[in-house]
């Protein structure tokens, strides 16, 4: 018996270094090598950290675009999705309100045009990104609200479409947000 418990000592020592010190080292070591050198991508305005590329903002003004919901209304200390399933009453209810807000926001669309990251929130409840479709039917809106042409807004959302290899194209809010701002009329 005595033999078992020295091997698993042993054990133990050896994942909590392996785990525990080297692990974290090498992740670390890799990480400066990445954009943000580990700190994460961070957007800058005028020399001013505005918010970083991998975590979303609330946005809900009428002259932005706006992000997926949140269910931890972006507080990125409590990263976490809803635990209420498909059937239940009170997140189906948060959803038809979600509905019914973008439909008075956007009357032009219809509730079958509606993409499902507009109106569910992520399984992180900080997803920085929203569907191609979740941008193109915010146009409208967007350009009437800040006075823009369509054609130059449609024109920005594409110059931000991400279109990755595998998987939907995408659109970083925050980042379309900025270039937003800095359009000109």
């Amino acid at each position: 018996m005595k033999k078992y418990i020295i091997q698993s000592i042993r054990l133990t020592v050896a994942l909590t270094a392996l785990l525990c010190v080297l692990y974290p080292v090498i992740v670390a070591f890799i990480g400066k090598f990445s954009n943000g050198a580990g700190n994460g991508q961070t957007i800058m305005v005028n020399g001013k950290v505005v918010g970083y590329a991998a975590i979303g903002q609330k946005f809900d003004k009428p002259q932005y675009f706006w992000g997926r919901p949140s269910a931890v209304d972006y507080n990125a200390a409590g990263s976490a999705g809803s635990n209420k399933g498909a059937t239940n009453a009170d997140y189906l209810k948060q959803v038809s309100d979600r509905v019914d807000t973008l439909l008075k926001h956007h009357p032009y669309i219809k509730k079958a045009d509606i993409p499902a990251d507009m109106v569910t929130a992520s399984g992180s409840g900080l997803d920085p990104d929203i569907s191609a479709q979740g941008a193109a039917i915010q146009i409208q809106r967007v350009a009437q609200v800040r006075g823009l042409s369509v054609a130059s807004v449609t024109k920005l959302v594409q110059d931000h479409t991400e279109k990755p290899v595998f998987g939907p194209a995408k659109v970083n809010v925050l980042k379309l947000n900025v270039a937003l701002n800095e359009l000109k009329r």
